[in-house]
């Protein structure tokens, strides 16, 4: 595992820049997984202004005009920020210190805030300066709905941040009663429907008033959040951020911390010996101290979730059952021979349900994206994603560990419902736009 940009430097190239460790790589592709949809939304929209189905606005602009003070101190302040943070982590975080806690702290350098402010302030006068004419003029432009997508990508990932937190939150209200503060503000915490919802209808109130029509816009957007999604499950796998699913009794893993087929009664002889993790969530440090781990605890060890299954011969046993060593978590038994920050894995391997999705959403993208030229009713491409997406979380999520509701004697997760609610919707906008468009002929 890759928790950060620390560990990868060390593994490829032999070399421990203790700086990289701020730069997590669930964050770094969540990131790409927003270009990606960048892409994918601007391709379409554009496939669809060519077809007329979109349409540019015409809006009034001032050019000419230099850079204002209010400007100039913006850049200024949002410099000062980044380069005080920045330059701390690098030059002036203590050894040992932990890079994430450190950007939430008061401290940081000053020198660094300072020169990026300095520099950023400048940047803004200058770029403001070339363009600077005699007299600024009003000048009536032409925008095309595509190029608005730079601020659709902004607006979700604002909004997809508040919603994913809002909604994780609530699954798990019992630990934000106990710290609703460190909850909110903390780096973990994110539920993907939570920020999907939250992002949707701030981008549709968006494009209602910027005149785009909303049923293009989202049918572009489906494709767009498959392929993001799978990209950004790529980071859960490869960060190990918990996302994972119940244990593979199939395997277990040996003292010398390596998986391999369980024999006979291996299994459970592995539940007893680590039974403090599983009912206590805690594990024995490095003196011999009992130290809290995880949240996921259980009842009895006859309740740790699991399924047995084998790997085919033709894949590698990783794919259906993995400890997730060094995760960002740091949630398992410590690791042998291990010095870093991030050194425990998994008492027992886990089915690696990130990979799955990666995999799922990026076939289902291919799909979607091979007949999306083929569909002609406007929304029935963004009810097909609402479909297939339903579906493939819905198939995830019994063999992930998550939270759950009682319901008339059902115990659903939240994304079950969610999912289940989806894949409804998506049947019924289908139905309701193909019953529109045929009483429109």
């Amino acid at each position: 595992m890759y928790p950060n940009l620390y560990y990868i430097f060390k593994d490829w190239f032999g070399v421990e820049w203790h700086g990289l460790s701020l730069l997590n790589t669930f964050g770094l592709m969540v990131a790409m997984g927003f270009v990606t949809a960048a892409i994918v939304l601007s391709k379409e929209m554009q496939r669809k202004e060519k077809l007329g189905l979109l349409s540019p606005r015409e809006e009034m602009i001032t050019v000419g005009e230099p850079a204002s003070m209010t400007e100039i101190l913006i850049n200024a302040v949002v410099g000062f920020i980044f380069g005080y943070k920045i330059f701390g982590v690098f030059f002036s975080m203590p050894a040992g210190s932990n890079a994430q806690d450190y950007i939430f702290s008061g401290s940081g350098s000053i020198i660094g805030g300072l020169l990026t402010a300095v520099f950023l302030a400048w940047l803004k006068w200058w770029d403001k300066n070339k363009q600077k004419l005699k007299e600024p003029e009003r000048r009536n432009v032409r925008i095309w709905p595509h190029d608005r997508v730079g601020d659709i990508i902004i607006l979700g990932l604002i909004f997809g941040i508040i919603g994913a937190k809002i909604f994780d939150n609530l699954e798990n209200w019992s630990d934000f009663v106990k710290d609703p503060i460190g909850r909110l503000f903390s780096m973990g915490g994110l539920t993907f429907y939570g920020g999907l919802i939250v992002a949707a209808i701030a981008i549709c109130w968006y494009a209602y008033k910027k005149g785009i029509k909303i049923i293009h816009l989202v049918d572009a957007a489906g494709l767009a959040l498959l392929l993001a999604y799978a990209v950004g499950r790529i980071g859960c796998q490869v960060s190990g951020d918990g996302d994972w699913g119940v244990f593979n009794s199939a395997y277990v893993v040996n003292a010398e911390g390596n998986v391999v087929e369980a024999a006979p009664g291996d299994y459970q002889k592995q539940l007893n010996k680590n039974a403090a993790y599983y009912l206590s969530g805690q594990v024995l440090s490095k003196d011999s101290a009992l130290i809290q781990i995880t949240d996921r605890t259980y009842e009895s060890l006859e309740k740790v979730p699991h399924r047995s299954f084998k790997a085919p011969s033709f894949i590698p046993v990783w794919m259906v059952a993995y400890t997730y060593p060094h995760n960002v978590n740091k949630d398992g038994v410590q690791m042998a021979n291990c010095e870093e920050e991030h050194c425990r894995a998994l008492p027992q391997p886990v089915f690696p349900t990130p990979f799955y999705e990666t995999i799922a959403c990026t076939l289902l993208f291919l799909l979607l994206w091979a007949v999306r030229k083929r569909i002609k009713v406007p929304g029935v491409m963004f009810g097909m994603y609402l479909i297939v997406n339903g579906l493939e979380r819905f198939a995830v999520e019994l063999i992930r560990v998550n939270n759950t509701y009682s319901i008339f004697g059902f115990h659903p997760t939240q994304a079950e419902l969610i999912s289940a609610a989806l894949v409804l919707a998506g049947i019924i906008l289908i139905v309701v736009v193909k019953k529109r468009a045929a009483n429109q002929d």
